[in-house]
């Protein structure tokens, strides 16, 4: 399983000598044609010869060669697995050689040669997932599991033996069968509190950012008030839940469901407050100028980028920075740009190694015509006047 470790290493690695290449390639399972499995073998055949002419162009080629062979060799035994996809980065000049597995959520099987490597597929399919539980819990039971992309791990849980009963009738006018019940509602009541308090350990020392709990609705209405209220607030949603008879395959497809229900409507309300920001002039920017400046100034809390978005710039040699504006020399430094084909494989890695928010937009006109990128700010530099607490609040 891949980790916010590994994309971070990802995003820090930058190709900078002669000798060095960075191949990013992308396997994605379709449905063979037939058992030979020709058509895959055939497209990545077709992908690494492309490869290859590229980092000729760049004089690269015999630094790439063993990786394209080895990325080739690894592709020809991937056939026939249709439950996963496969990520690989690699510079062999560096000794550098990743793999993942991934969901088979990819968009095509893709091969890219540069001098970082190419994470928007990868970034696409993360999005801003959360370190993420999900917790199922009845009047007895409680079941905690990690969820990351499609990989679900059970973690210890909590389990409570119903009170015995005493006695073989209700005795005087059903006294003790009351006392029973009402031992029965405090040992419920102690479970639901150990519960409560095991999420609020839980989140305190980092395991998750968001929760999802699998209850019926009945012990959840008595779960609830015992919730710390900022466990309460990191809950992104409910489904209903019977904890001893759940599957695996159900609890993911539950839980994701709910994670991109909550998601999706994450998704539309930044993009309005993004906008509606930038159009009062406030913790909102729209374009890619605007953005790229904002995040050299180190103000961008979240970064929004249209799912077909790609933009030429250049990327100075020395200090770093990025202009979308095909200049040859940089506007502060003075020292050559070089090119860079799209702008998203340098302010994704950005992103990643700051810790910003990074979600994608699809099919939002409004969006489109903003520039197909934008950025709310946790402050406005140009405003601040040396107050930057004021404008974060």
């Amino acid at each position: 399983m891949i980790t916010r470790e590994d994309i971070r290493e990802l995003a820090q690695f930058q190709s900078n000598g002669d000798k060095n290449c960075a191949l990013s390639f992308y396997f994605e399972p379709a449905t063979p044609q037939n058992k030979s499995h020709r058509a895959e073998t055939i497209l990545v055949k077709e992908l690494v010869r492309n490869a290859a002419r590229e980092a000729e162009k760049i004089g690269r080629n015999g630094y790439a060669r063993a990786d394209l062979d080895r990325i080739l060799a690894l592709a020809e035994n991937l056939h026939g697995n249709q439950a996963r996809a496969k990520a690989v980065f690699a510079c062999g000049a560096r000794n550098f050689w990743r793999e993942f597995d991934l969901p088979a959520q990819l968009p095509v099987t893709q091969l890219f040669v540069n001098q970082r490597f190419h994470l928007k597929p990868l970034a696409v399919l993360l999005g801003a997932q959360p370190r993420l539980w999900v917790a199922l819990v009845d009047r007895q039971k409680a079941r905690f599991f990690e969820l990351r992309l499609d990989e679900l791990n059970e973690r210890e849980g909590l389990f409570r033996t119903p009170p015995a009963r005493q006695g073989r009738s209700d005795g005087f006018a059903g006294y003790d069968g009351g006392h029973a019940q009402r031992r029965v509602n405090d040992d419920v009541l102690h479970h639901f509190k150990d519960v409560a308090g095991h999420l609020q350990n839980a989140l305190e020392k980092g395991f998750f950012e968001k929760l999802i709990i699998g209850c019926h609705d009945t012990p959840w209405h008595e779960l609830e008030s015992l919730l710390h209220p900022y466990v309460r607030k990191r809950l992104l949603g409910r489904f209903s839940a019977d904890v001893g008879k759940m599957t695996n395959d159900h609890i993911r497809e539950q839980a994701g469901q709910v994670l991109h229900e909550a998601l999706d409507r994450r998704r539309h309300e930044l993009v309005k407050e993004v906008l509606d920001q930038a159009k009062s002039n406030s913790r909102g920017v729209t374009g890619l100028r605007r953005v790229l400046r904002s995040l050299e100034l180190g103000e961008v809390q979240t970064l929004l980028i249209g799912e077909n978005f790609s933009h030429a710039a250049v990327e100075c040699t020395g200090c770093g920075h990025l202009d979308g504006h095909l200049v040859r020399h940089c506007p502060a430094c003075g020292r050559e740009t070089r090119e860079v084909a799209d702008v998203c494989d340098t302010i994704i890695p950005v992103a990643i190694r700051r810790d910003i928010e990074l979600f994608y937009v699809k099919d939002d006109p409004e969006f489109d015509s903003a520039g197909n990128i934008a950025a709310l700010l946790r402050f406005r530099a140009d405003q601040s006047k040396g107050n930057v607490s004021s404008a974060v609040s």
